[in-house]
């Protein structure tokens, strides 16, 4: 955002701004240079108009005193339209000049008559944004089972699709109250890693595959991906665990769908697994 005239603010200065959504109150964080704005999808315009006054604080004060009542009229008018939603958020910007309303439905809902009951109420303008349950949560949410704030109320600032065939890849549990976080769906944690898994497992010959070590031959039936190394069956039965390093050759690559030879642990292939 582009300040007035030559003035600069300071790292962690409070400061008003005029978005596109109106007049907002915002932090900074650093000098939006053009390298800074490139590693940014879509960012926002505006401009800082001032630093915070005491003024602002007042009002500030005063919104938040008018909070818990507005809400309460919000969801009194939902409950009396027999609209299908749950109050999420009621965001009032800076200047009364929009109140913003963050719910969450199953289906789309026709809120014409809501918005028009709480414009009259609050006589400012109204505007209606569904989210979804990963947003509630960014909204709501305050710890993770980590013990550390919520990444998506923290550091993410989009929140990629994460898949079970994340959480296969990197042998977590598949017990959906371990691996799902605060919004009831699977841990944004587990996309971090996956890329760096993926990567990593392309270096190791795949399940099923038959390979050639320097004590003969032997079957993969096994992979520690993180770790390089094999679980292999050599041809006298025997289990062992070997560095991917010990692997001299790979004769025949195991075929997609198709079951190990008898006495494996191995799996089929996974079908893949359908994204949230």
């Amino acid at each position: 955002m582009s300040g007035k005239g030559e003035e600069t603010h300071r790292r962690g200065t409070q400061v008003v701004v005029r978005s596109n959504r109106g007049l907002e109150v915002g932090e900074v964080l650093c000098e939006a240079t053009e390298d800074t704005l490139s590693k940014l999808d879509s960012p926002p315009s505006g401009s800082i108009l001032r630093t915070v006054s005491p003024e602002d604080r007042r009002q500030l004060e005063q919104l938040a005193e008018q909070r818990e009542q507005r809400i309460a009229v919000c969801k009194r008018e939902i409950a009396a339209l027999g609209l299908q939603m749950k109050l999420v958020e009621f965001e009032q910007l800076l200047g009364g000049e929009r109140i913003v309303v963050y719910y969450v439905a199953p289906d789309r809902i026709d809120f014409r008559e809501l918005v028009k009951r709480l414009a009259t109420d609050f006589q400012t303008r109204i505007e209606m944004n569904q989210i979804g349950v990963r947003d509630e949560a960014k909204l709501l949410a305050d710890y993770g089972d980590c013990g550390k704030p919520l990444c998506c109320n923290t550091h993410l600032v989009q929140m990629p699709p994460v898949s079970m065939k994340m959480a296969k890849l990197q042998k977590a549990t598949l017990d959906p109250t371990k691996i799902s976080g605060r919004c009831g769906r699977l841990k944004c944690c587990l996309r971090y890693e996956f890329d760096t898994y993926e990567e990593l497992q392309k270096l190791l010959p795949a399940i099923g595959a038959q390979i050639v070590t320097r004590d003969g031959k032997a079957r993969v039936i096994g992979q520690e991906i993180l770790s390089q190394q094999l679980l292999v069956e050599t041809e006298d039965n025997r289990r062992l665990m070997i560095d991917a390093s010990e692997v001299l050759s790979t004769i025949t690559r195991s075929q997609k769908g198709k079951e190990p030879s008898k006495g494996g642990e191995g799996r089929p292939a996974d079908k893949p697994d359908a994204e949230e």
